[in-house]
This record gives structure tokens, sequence and C-alpha cells, in this order.
């Protein structure tokens, strides 16, 4: 990343023989305004006023988040709950120790000429989807649907989905996964009019899980030195996560000022940090246990193929933000 600490910031910390606090932050996903709070704590000198030193890993199409965490090469990852309680019953001992996003911000977004107006609507219809994790969402909402996804006449066919809307544009697919801060932005950008779309946000299905999470390895709870740098961590982080929906602009400035790729435009970052701001809009960065348990429930009720078995035991801990908020 671009920036870590400034010459004089690094100086204050070591003064007097104090050091910062290392910190690595994986991400879910590559350097967009889906992660501005964490570049913003970072540009705002919030992680420098808990003496932190914090590196920020950006993801990408072939990282695993989780893969990264057990392998020692992170501290602290962001991850979607399905796919880190997905990986916990699968003997991935992580969790939840914070959680920015209080909204989901995942869709089906459609072509209206498909006749696609209502999920009634979808049997018989290719839906492209995500996999890697973001598969579990959807398969829990066509299982509530009663639609089975082995492509019969009786259900829908699923097209496995690169991170890109090409499936929409070339009429490979009747719907795609998209979210609402990213790629519905590309379907329009692309020159589809939103008129011609039908979207269907998996908030007002009553199928949303949560999204964006902060996880650690569990066992390192168990060290209080740990647990205090997480705590000035997410102190820190929900701080620039408030700075963010506060100044959403600003956020998207910074978050493209740290776009090592320089993939990003100013005008997509901006309307993507709008939208994200309506996101983590209501959490403070504590866990609610409501958010969790129909998430939980969500992931149980996949019929014959759930995503989780069993209900979780110690997913998520209250720790770090009962400390980090008061």
């Amino acid at each position: 990343m671009k920036r870590l600490l400034t010459g004089a910031a690094a100086l204050a910390l070591t003064a007097g023989g104090a050091s910062a606090e290392e910190v690595t932050l994986q991400l879910k996903w590559v350097t967009q305004a889906q992660f501005a709070g964490y570049y913003v704590a970072q540009d705002q000198g919030f992680y420098e006023e808990e003496g932190l030193e914090v590196t920020i890993k950006p993801g990408g199409p072939d990282i695993a988040p989780v893969q990264v965490l057990l392998g020692g090469g992170a501290d602290v990852m962001v991850d979607w709950m399905p796919s880190a309680l997905a990986a916990r019953e699968q003997g991935a001992d992580i969790v939840n120790i914070a959680q920015p996003f209080k909204s989901s911000g995942m869709m089906l977004t459609c072509l209206k000429e498909s006749g696609v107006t209502s999920p009634a609507d979808f049997k018989g219809k290719t839906l492209g989807v995500w996999f890697g994790g973001n598969e579990y969402p959807f398969l829990n909402w066509m299982s509530k649907l009663g639609l089975p996804t082995d492509g019969s006449s009786e259900g829908v066919t699923v097209l496995k989905q690169g991170f890109n809307v090409d499936p929409l544009l070339q009429k490979q697919a009747a719907c795609i996964s998209t979210m609402t801060y990213n790629e519905y932005w590309q379907v329009i950008d692309a020159g589809i009019s939103a008129d011609d779309l039908v979207t269907f946000k998996y908030e007002d299905q009553g199928v949303a899980t949560l999204e964006d999470g902060l996880y650690v390895m569990a066992s390192k709870l168990e060290d209080p030195a740990f647990v205090d740098t997480m705590t000035k961590f997410v102190r820190a982080s929900m701080k620039g996560w408030k700075w963010a929906e506060a100044n959403p602009d600003a956020a998207a400035m910074i978050v493209l000022d740290n776009d090592d790729t320089g993939a990003q435009t100013e005008g997509h970052q901006k309307r993507m940090m709008g939208e994200i701001a309506k996101l983590t809009a209501g959490s403070n960065g504590a866990l609610n246990e409501a958010d969790y348990q129909r998430t939980v429930a969500a992931l149980l009720g996949g019929g014959s193929d759930p995503v989780i078995s069993k209900e979780p035991m110690g997913a998520f801990s209250h720790a770090i933000t009962d400390k980090a908020l008061n």
C-alpha cells in the first residue's frame, strides 16, 4: 500500500522506546470503496492514534481470505458470513469479532426482456451465480423457492459467473449476480437502461446474509495482547467507517489513492461509496445477534443441501467490540 506511516508519525510512535503494533488485514476483494473504512482509518491517522501500523492486503479472484488467515499471512480478514461459517464447519477455527456491514448489497439483476418480473419467473431460466463461497446465499434462496439448481425444466440452470457482467450483456443468462455498489452499475455503464432491468435484492426477499465481517483465528483470542491489538484495530476501523459514511466523496478519493493497479475510476468509486454507506449505516461494529441468527437460519434452510449442517458454536465473539465501543 502507498500509505502506512508518515515519517513524523513513525517517529512519534518510536519515541521513548515505544513501537507500533503491526497488524495485517486481508481484504475479500480488490482495492475499492467496499473497504473504504480501512483505507480511511489508515489515511486519517486513526490507526496511528492507536499505535498501530496496519498493512492492508487486497484480495482478488485467486485469493481465498480464509486460507491466507489460516496460513498466517494475515491477523484479521474481511469475509462474508456464509463462506466463513461454511469454512468453520469444515474445520477452520475462525470467529467473527466485528460486523461493520449491517445490510447486504447482493442482488440478482435481470433483463426485463427475459420475462422475469418476479421470483416465480425464475423457473426454467439461466441465472448467473458467483462461486468461491458467494454462491451460498443464492442456493439457500432457490431452496426456499423450491427450485432445483440442476438445470431441469422445473428448476433453474446455474451459470458459473465470472466477476463481470458479460453473461447479461451477451444474453447468456436471464439474470446475473450483482452488488448494489458495483456490478449493477457496470451493467448501466455498458449502455443498458435501468428501465430495461429488473432487480431483486436479497434483503427485500428475506434471504440476506451478513457480509464483510471481520474474522480472526479463535485460538488467538486466548492471547490478551492480541485481544488488546484487535480492540484498537476495530475501534480505529469503525472510526474510519463512520468518517467514510459522513464524507463519501473524500473517502472514495482516499481509496483511489491506494489503488496501485490504477484500475478504478473516480466516478465509479464515488458512486460505489455512496452505496456502501447505505450498508454500513446502522452498525457500530458490534455483531447484532438477531442478524447472526437470521444468517444461520438461512444457511441451515437449504433443504437437502444446506450450506451448514448444524448450528455453529462459538462462531462469534463480542470480546473485542465490548472493549472497543466502551
